[in-house]
């Protein structure tokens, strides 16, 4: 898994658990991906150094404004993936396994193309 990757991965799974009214701790990250603390530690280390994150009072994590806005942008392009998987006929567990892999590497051109072709989906 590459370093952006890794990034990417570890802002949806923050968003996505502060989406659902969580109080969001380095615990609670390592919880849901079933990693250990230490390697969930360095990773928010990480992002606190790239200035994606910040670690607050009781050690909630919180977004930046560019943290933020990139989590928000890994989890759209995951959903327009799950759409257009799911419109194919790949179940839930498929789709969701192929668009987490894919969110990373799509180029934002192919993107674009792809989020118009979701548009037209039911």
């Amino acid at each position: 898994m590459s370093n952006s990757e890794s990034q990417e991965m570890y802002l949806k799974t923050i968003l996505l658990l502060r989406l659902g009214n969580q109080t969001t701790r380095s615990v609670d990250v390592a919880n849901e991906l079933g990693y250990s603390k230490a390697s969930v530690s360095r990773a928010v280390g990480l992002l606190k150094n790239e200035g994606l994150i910040e670690v607050i009072d009781g050690g909630e994590i919180v977004f930046t404004e560019t943290g933020k806005e990139k989590a928000l942008s890994v989890l759209e392009r995951y959903k327009v993936l799950m759409k257009i998987f799911r419109s194919m006929g790949l179940n839930f567990e498929e789709a969701d396994e192929e668009a987490c892999k894919l969110e990373h590497f799509i180029s934002d051109n192919l993107y674009e193309k792809l989020k118009l072709y979701s548009e037209t989906l039911k």
